[in-house]
């Protein structure tokens, strides 16, 4: 965790995560009806992948992830689980070794937090039931922003000359 960190403030560092930031801020928002509440596909989460080669992004995810939800309508709880969810993910993303797996901690993150957070709010009489629910539907709509496009992103990034520059910037 010290590594990424540190990492994350060099002047390039801070550039790339505020327009990373930016990107999850402005996805979210041009996505707005699938973006929140309990089925959902927040396309912007497949931004989330990025830590993966580039650690120090994980805390542009975080800004812009909690920028979004000052948006969302979920109010205050929202705005410090979702974000936190959103920032632990991408810190493991950061950890991991392996393009497939590197989009699986929002999916689990964003299921477990998101999820108890929606039956917390939503129905806290029955919240083990509704946690159920609300986390594989939270959890379906992270596979399928990670998977079908973060992952996509992950390979096609070493492909472009401009990811090659980055990386050596980055090292």
């Amino acid at each position: 965790m010290k590594g990424v960190l540190n990492d994350a403030f060099s002047t390039k560092k801070l550039a790339l995560s505020a327009v990373v930031g930016a990107a999850y801020l402005v996805l979210t928002i041009a996505f707005l009806p699938i973006s929140f509440g309990p089925v959902q596909c927040r396309i912007s989460e497949a931004l989330c992948v990025l830590p993966f080669y580039f650690p120090s992004t994980a805390w542009g995810l975080f800004v812009g992830c909690l920028l979004s939800n000052l948006i969302g309508g979920y109010g205050i709880l929202d705005l410090v689980c979702g974000s936190l969810a959103t920032l632990l993910a991408a810190l493991c993303t950061a950890k991991i070794h392996i393009k497939w797996l590197a989009p699986l901690p929002p999916v689990i993150w964003n299921g477990i937090v998101i999820g108890a957070m929606l039956a917390y709010v939503g129905a806290p009489s029955n919240f083990w039931g509704a946690f159920g629910l609300y986390g594989v539907q939270v959890a379906a709509g992270e596979l399928a922003a990670c998977y079908i496009l973060g992952l996509p992103l992950l390979l096609v990034l070493p492909k472009l000359s401009i990811f090659h520059r980055l990386k050596r910037e980055f090292e």
